[in-house]
């Protein structure tokens, strides 16, 4: 009777410390996970696009820069406004520079190689920039490359890579176009491409 007493205490010992151990592990998932209804800073549709331009490059081409404490910085008064209107190329041998391979100004608003001088595009709000596009004109442009969305016009030029972007999904260029819509809109007329100096070989 003795030896059934001490088995049975220690089999409830044992069971006891089992279930402390599993509330333990349970308590520390449940504490380290966060909550399913947690609202995140991607929720929205245009926090998304925002997030989505951020971490894409768009700035990179389209955003002129400023010269800050250590070097060029992105000027986000100017935001997305792409090349500005009255900035004139500098002073270069474009037909060597298209020979030779790829060059770009210091703000990375113009870029000059074989296919000559391409300006980053205004993708802003504003009228000058995207304001009129229709979200089937923004889809075009990004998988099939035709500038301004629209399927008779030219493919855009380097060194947008749209190639890259046509692999986004439907959900990623929506909530892009949905965050570029609600920028601010900045009054800038991009000039247009020009031409190789010579016929490409």
């Amino acid at each position: 009777m003795k030896n059934r007493i001490h088995l049975f205490v220690g089999t409830a010992a044992i069971a006891f410390a089992l279930a402390s151990c599993k509330s333990n592990v349970e308590k520390e998932t449940t504490t380290s996970q966060p909550e399913s209804n947690t609202k995140t800073e991607l929720d929205t549709k245009v926090a998304l696009g925002k997030h989505l331009v951020m971490i894409t490059g768009c700035h990179d081409c389209h955003t002129p820069k400023k010269m800050g404490p250590k070097g060029p910085e992105l000027d986000m008064d100017r935001a997305l406004s792409g090349h500005p209107a009255q900035q004139p190329l500098p002073d270069l041998d474009r037909k060597e520079l298209e020979s030779k391979g790829v060059a770009a100004t210091q703000g990375l608003t113009a870029w000059i190689g074989p296919w000559g001088v391409s300006f980053a595009s205004n993708i802003t709000s504003d009228a000058t920039g995207i304001g009129n596009w229709s979200e089937e004109q923004f889809f075009r442009a990004l998988r099939e490359g035709k500038s301004k969305g629209i399927s008779t016009n030219r493919q855009l030029l380097p060194p947008m890579p749209y190639e890259m972007f046509a692999h986004m999904t439907d959900e990623e260029i929506s909530a892009i176009f949905a965050y570029l819509k609600s920028t601010n809109p900045i009054d800038n007329i991009v000039p247009q491409p020009l031409p190789p100096m010579s016929a490409p070989i």
